[in-house]
């Protein structure tokens, strides 16, 4: 097998001797690019971001920002990045290199100060810079800036994973919005034009550990039966948080991030199949608004940097009881789909957890996909109840999907996270909701028993009592939301 090696800055560099859990964020300073700097080693700072080629939705490469805290090094084997080093040109012997545009704005708008901080902004702002269908004259096309999205389209959602403690935001933002189109000559623009470095086969060993990835799903369930005690990874935003701030070693780290069998999205007659290996950025661009509930919840889910790497398969792996995505999966009626070895089951997400972070999945099983079956109910809403808007862990997390035909709630599921072991439904309420009119009366009746569900408890996020009243406050507050639609 050809030797792990990974292509920094246009140059191919050897991932040896670097250990499999070494993050790309280690291996690049050890290389002398200390751009990439380690602010909270768990992905939520954004000092670390870097630039992954991947495949695009639009253009054939996309220029994907990513955490290089969180990544292990070994599973970039055949890949491409660029550093906040590798966006300034090259001048000539003896002169400076000419800035990025990027690089450029952030400098003469005042967008730096200590500059800790500032090449991962800089990272994750040339994502978005390059991103192709970003309205490059907004003005022009008659585009209008607002808070949030600037009139060259520049949407500043995607810095929502970086942080600055000294500079203040708004330079950072007057910088977003001043950068204009890439030019025909820049290369990382025509990079796009060209597919990325297709996912290569990787054993990449080193004492008693080992990163593998495979070609195939068949191939990798086979390594999953002889090593049931592999930690399986896709984005490692979870894994990598263990490795760095646990200091957690496994003796086999399975890749599934590029398997294509876990990267379709299919659209079928009867229900919708999203690859688990699939990134919630990549679904929510290629799903464009057609599961309107996954659109609510993608924006609140971390922040950009995290979505370019995090996955449903991840999400739901990790069993966790206050992750985002149970809850609206669960209101969507959603299944996962289990391979082994052996073949495939499919199993209800509401079916799927049995405890604390554990689930059904079996020794040597991975999740291959989730299914969403149609049709899909109209109502629908997402609340996350946080300390912080973005980039923050759920107190609470309510999700509904109802069916309402004339006045009448024919179907309820209303999936919640963060007041129970595990994600649950909120069964009793949808009871006290389904075949009744969908009334302020109604609401008011169904809003208690909704505050009753599951077993919430106090912690240093939220107390028992505030979560209990934030479920029955859900209810109150979708149900304002639906009048005031009809009404408007």
């Amino acid at each position: 097998m050809v030797a792990a090696r990974i292509t920094v800055n246009g140059e191919e560099a050897p991932i040896a001797p670097a250990a499999p859990h070494t993050t790309v964020l280690d291996f690049l300073r050890e290389r002398g690019l200390t751009g990439t700097k380690e602010g909270c080693a768990e992905g939520e700072c954004g000092a670390c971001s870097v630039l992954v080629a991947r495949p695009g939705v639009n253009k054939p490469t996309d220029w994907v920002a990513v955490n290089a805290c969180l990544v292990p090094v070994a599973s970039l084997d055949g890949q491409e990045i660029v550093t906040s080093e590798g966006l300034a040109t090259a001048g000539a012997p003896g002169t400076p290199p000419t800035l990025h545009p990027v690089q450029e704005e952030m400098a003469v708008r005042g967008g730096s100060q200590c500059g800790y901080c500032t090449p991962g902004f800089v990272c994750s702002m040339a994502a978005e810079y390059y991103r192709p269908d970003r309205c490059a004259h907004g003005e022009a096309d008659g585009a209008a800036a607002d808070a949030e999205h600037g009139p060259n389209g520049f949407d500043l959602h995607a810095l929502s994973g970086n942080l600055c403690r000294c500079t203040g935001y708004r330079p950072i933002r007057d910088a977003a919005f001043a950068v204009g189109a890439p030019t025909d000559e820049d290369p990382l623009a025509r990079r796009r034009e060209q597919a990325p470095p297709a996912p290569v086969a990787t054993e990449y060993a080193q004492d008693d550990s080992v990163f593998v990835r495979k070609d195939t799903l068949a191939e990798t369930l086979r390594v999953l039966r002889e090593r049931p005690d592999a930690v399986v990874v896709a984005g490692s935003t979870d894994w990598g948080v263990e490795v760095n701030i646990r200091s957690r070693r496994a003796g086999c780290v399975i890749a599934v991030d590029r398997l294509p069998e876990l990267r379709e999205l299919r659209v079928e007659s009867d229900a919708i199949e999203i690859g688990a290996a699939l990134t919630l950025t990549e679904i929510e661009r290629r799903l464009d608004g057609e599961v309107p509930l996954l659109a609510e919840l993608f924006p609140q889910f971390a922040s950009r940097l995290i979505r370019n790497g995090a996955t449903l398969g991840g999400n739901l792996g990790t069993g966790s009881p206050i992750g985002d995505s149970p809850p609206a999966l669960l209101a969507l009626d959603a299944s996962v789909v289990l391979a082994d070895a052996d073949g495939e089951r499919e199993v209800p997400l509401s079916a799927y957890f049995t405890g604390y972070r554990q689930s059904v999945r079996r020794p040597g099983e991975l999740i291959r996909a989730v299914r969403v079956p149609l049709p899909l109910s109209p109502v629908v809403a997402f609340h996350k109840i946080a300390k912080r808007r973005f980039d923050d862990i759920s107190s609470v997390a309510v999700a509904f999907a109802l069916d309402v035909q004339d006045g009448i709630v024919r179907k309820a599921r209303i999936g919640l996270g963060g007041v129970a072991a595990t994600p649950i439904r909120a069964l009793a309420t949808e009871a006290a909701l389904e075949g009744r009119p969908w009334t302020a009366e109604t609401v008011e009746a169904a809003a208690p028993v909704l505050r009753d569900e599951g077993t919430p408890m106090s912690d240093h996020r939220a107390s028992a009592a505030y979560r209990s009243a934030m479920l029955g406050q859900s209810l109150l507050k979708l149900y304002a939301r639906t009048t005031e639609a009809v009404s408007s």
